[in-house]
This record gives structure tokens, C-alpha cells and sequence, in this order.
């Protein structure tokens, strides 16, 4: 039987220093923090595979979703269907803060990437990829 998995989320996510750390890892979804530092990006992607659901905690930022921009702020949710090229940036003087769920996973079971550079690092050595069935 299964255990109740619980997080306050808003306060761990704003008790993380790390650009990126992956909180838990399901066979179909993923819970991840994040916090953008002032003057900072996630980067332009594309999941072509991978729903995106992005929840602002804190800072203020601008989310660049297919095309489209929006100005986030806390409490502000975007969500980004698979294949859609995004960005979300931290247009403000403190730390950009949210959590994602990714459908299906996108990041490696337990992963801690302090910086963005980090991240880049370990995606492109293929260390950061996602948890696959045996």
C-alpha cells in the first residue's frame, strides 16, 4: 500500500536555493522546484513529448509560450502542452520561485542542479535523463 506523499510545496520551493531539483518521480508525472535567479531564464526548450504545468510561488517573470508572452507573478499557473517552444524568465530583483509537473517525467529520479549552467551540463552529458521502465 501506497504512503501519503505531501509537500508544502510553496515553502519548499522557496527554501530551495537550487535552479532545478526534482522532488518526486511517478511513472507518469513529475514534481519539480525551481528558482530562477534575478536577471535569469529557464532557457528556450521545446518537450515534444511532455505536458508542462508551471505554478508561480514567488517573483515576477515573463512566461514566452508558443509565441505568445504573459507577465507571472505568484499564484500564477501556465501550462505548456507538449511540442510548444517556451521560456520563462525572471524579469524581477529577487529569485523567480515555481513548481512544475512534467508529463511524463523529464528530469533524472532525485536530480540536483544548483545552476542553470549545472542543468545545461547535465542534460547535454545525458545525465539528466528521465527514469525508464525495465
Amino acid at each position: 500500500m501506497a504512503s501519503v506523499i505531501h509537500f508544502t510545496i510553496a515553502t519548499v520551493a522557496e527554501e530551495s536555493p537550487d535552479f532545478r531539483r526534482v522532488l518526486w518521480t511517478g511513472k507518469n508525472t513529475q514534481l519539480v522546484v525551481m528558482t530562477i535567479p534575478a536577471g535569469g531564464e529557464i532557457g528556450e526548450e521545446v518537450h515534444e513529448d511532455i505536458d508542462q504545468i508551471l505554478t508561480f510561488v514567488s517573483g515576477v517573470g515573463e512566461a514566452k509560450v508558443g509565441g505568445a508572452t504573459k507577465k507571472v507573478a505568484q499564484g500564477d499557473l501556465v501550462v505548456v502542452p507538449a511540442g510548444t517552444k517556451h521560456n520563462f524568465l525572471n524579469t524581477g530583483p529577487n529569485p523567480l520561485v515555481l513548481y512544475t509537473v512534467y508529463g511524463p517525467p523529464e528530469h533524472a529520479d532525485g536530480a540536483v542542479h544548483h545552476t542553470k549552467e549545472e542543468a545545461d551540463e547535465a542534460e547535454e552529458s545525458g545525465k539528466d535523463e528521465p527514469p525508464t521502465e525495465s
